[in-house]
Parts: structure tokens; C-alpha cells; sequence
């Protein structure tokens, strides 16, 4: 059994929670951080030092923190060949985007878009550097429309953990009130993901209690 501690709000443990249900892994999950708080106890402290969420616990095994290396522990432990293929050139592959995601797309929205225009009141909001963050983004974005016009999936053919770390950051991108480039490629690959059970379940998730007004 899993234990995951984290709120469902945040971007992190909603890609962590998605790669678990697309896993079908029994898990239980603690609310943690943000208006929960408990990342300052010594018990929390204890098992992440760094008193960010999310955190793992496999059974016995040493608690994990680090989305991404959390993601990977999952793939490796429990994720068929092709989520996370043997091959070591197909793994690196799959690796490579997933890594390319978390660098390029959840750092270049979550901070500098989603925080600046939900987690900051419009009063005090920038629009230059919102507009210059946008353009910075979807300069990237259009290099996954690119690679998503000639696959189905960002990594090739099939559904991998890279569609974990790019795709849990599309449903804000695609919900929140900015101009947004036209990408076909990329709409078409966002709703064919809204279609994923788990997807629905732990990534279209409200975010109301994360806005500033």
C-alpha cells in the first residue's frame, strides 16, 4: 500500500496522482500543505526535509521525495513496457521528454503564468510579464505541437510517464483566463487526455482555493 502525503491542489502531487491512477496502485492519500498545513511537524520534517510535498512511502521502503524521482521509483516498481520500456534506449527516450517537461513547461507555467495570474490579485498583476512568460512558454509548446502532429503521444506511439510530467500541466494552462497560441496538435493531444479516467480524476481538479482576489 502507498502512502502519499500532499494536497490535491498542488500541480506536483496531481502528477504523482495521476501516474497512480493510471497505475491502478492502492494508495492512500494525506492532506498536506497549503491551508492544511503539517509540513513543519518533526514527523513530516523527518521524512522530508525539505517540507515540500509531495511524499512517498512504499510499504517499508525509505519515505521518497522529488516528483520526478518519484514518478520514476513508480514506473520502474510498477509501470509496464511501453509506460516505461525495458530497452534502455526506449527508457532513455521516454526520460528525455519526461525531463524536457518538468524543465520547460511545468517550471515555465507554474511559476511564472498560473502563480501570476491566479495565485497573485489582479490589482497587483503584470500583464508585461505575464505576456512575456506566455511567449517564453509557447515557445516551447510549439515544439510539442511539432512532435504531437507526427505522434500520438509526446515520447511516440504510446502512453508514457513523459505524458505524466507534460500533460498534468495542460488542464490550467487550457483553463485559466490568457491568450493562448494556436496549437492544433496540442489541443487534440489535451483533450484526447480528458478522456483518461485518472486524468479527470486527479488533474481537472478545482483550483478556487488557490486564487487570490
Amino acid at each position: 500500500m502507498l502512502e502519499i502525503w500532499g494536497r490535491k491542489t498542488s500541480s506536483n502531487v496531481q502528477a504523482l496522482m495521476w501516474a497512480v491512477g493510471e497505475l491502478a496502485l492502492d494508495h492512500i492519500r494525506h492532506d498536506v500543505g497549503h491551508r492544511f498545513g503539517g509540513t513543519d511537524t518533526p514527523e513530516f520534517t523527518a521524512m522530508n526535509p525539505n517540507r515540500t510535498v509531495p511524499v512517498l512511502r512504499d510499504g517499508t521502503n525509505p519515505p521518497l521525495w522529488e516528483t520526478g524521482a518519484i514518478l520514476r521509483y513508480l514506473a520502474t516498481a510498477y509501470g509496464p513496457d511501453p509506460f516505461w520500456p525495458a530497452d534502455l534506449i526506449a527508457r532513455t527516450e521516454v526520460d528525455r521528454w519526461a525531463e524536457w517537461s518538468k524543465i520547460n513547461i511545468a517550471l515555465g507555467f507554474t511559476g511564472p503564468v498560473f502563480w501570476r495570474v491566479v495565485r497573485t490579485p489582479p490589482a497587483r498583476q503584470d500583464p508585461e510579464a505575464i505576456a512575456a512568460a506566455l511567449a517564453a512558454l509557447e515557445e516551447k509548446l510549439v515544439l510539442a505541437d511539432r512532435r504531437l502532429a507526427e505522434h500520438p503521444y509526446l515520447a511516440g506511439p504510446h502512453f508514457t510517464l513523459a505524458d505524466i510530467q507534460f500533460g498534468h500541466i495542460l488542464y490550467r494552462y487550457y483553463d485559466i483566463d490568457i491568450p493562448r497560441a494556436d496549437l492544433p496538435s496540442l489541443r487534440r493531444y489535451y483533450d484526447s487526455l480528458t478522456r483518461r479516467p485518472a486524468y479527470r480524476a486527479h488533474v481537472m481538479v478545482s483550483y478556487e482555493d488557490l486564487r487570490e482576489t
